[in-house]
């Protein structure tokens, strides 16, 4: 299960990452579909390069992503023109475009609000596939945890949360506290200047439209993987 949730984590910070890199994405805009699916490129073609793989195509980026060959040039073709006909894409430098359009060479320090249950699991894990993502702090209101070092990041009170946010420079955050609180620690965060927040709470969050908030509704989720495992059953049932 939490390896489902950092797949979706990991994607969904470099997507974060992407939305508010600079050069080439200000000058592109592209739908939010295919912004969501780029991670996704990305992470095959490190596989693919780690293989000493020198092309790919179409069909087998679909098979391996699970995202029809169609919407794959669709989605490259907001780019230019990134590979050739009847040769596929080059590897490397199709690796090497992506890398920089999801502003991979930068490292993001990102905050934990809320260090309890999934807090703690997240901060055991802190990204370690990634190189360019790290947890740096930690916030909390429990002061058995805070003022001290967890997983070699510091915890820190709830009430310096806006203090160090601003601080550190800290532009994105994971938010996951209890639900009464989430609200106004949200606007705490916002006016300390985040601009993307990860929400693992079932609140649906107010925060102006230059604050990118990303719902990970892990019950959602699981119903709806429940629901797809149960009209499997029913299909093969009805043979």
């Amino acid at each position: 299960m939490l390896t489902g949730i950092i797949d979706m984590l990991d994607c969904a910070f470099t997507n974060m990452k992407y939305s508010w890199g600079a050069s080439i994405m200000d000058r592109i805009k592209i739908p939010k579909a295919t912004a969501k699916r780029l991670p996704l490129y990305y992470r095959y073609l490190i596989i693919l390069n780690e293989e000493g793989k020198d092309k790919v195509s179409s069909t087998e980026l679909s098979e391996a992503v699970q995202v029809d060959s169609a919407s794959i040039r669709r989605d490259f073709s907001y780019f230019g023109a990134l590979g050739k006909r009847g040769y596929g894409y080059d590897v490397k430098n199709l690796l090497s475009f992506f890398k920089k359009i999801l502003n991979q060479d930068t490292l993001t320090n990102v905050a934990l609000v809320g260090v309890g249950n999934l807090g703690r699991a997240l901060l055991n894990y802190n990204f370690k596939r990634s190189n360019n993502i790290r947890i740096s702090c930690a916030f909390d209101i429990n002061k058995e945890i805070t003022g001290r070092i967890l997983s070699g990041v510091p915890v820190y009170d709830m009430k310096d949360l806006k203090q160090q946010l601003s601080d550190q420079q800290i532009s994105i955050a994971i938010l996951t506290v209890p639900s009464t609180a989430a609200q106004k620690t949200t606007d705490e965060m916002v006016d300390a200047g985040v601009k993307g927040i990860m929400n693992f709470t079932p609140i649906r969050l107010s925060a102006p439209a230059s604050v990118r908030v990303q719902n990970v509704d892990l019950a959602t989720e699981l119903q709806t993987l429940i629901y797809f495992l149960d009209s499997e059953k029913q299909k093969n049932d009805e043979l």
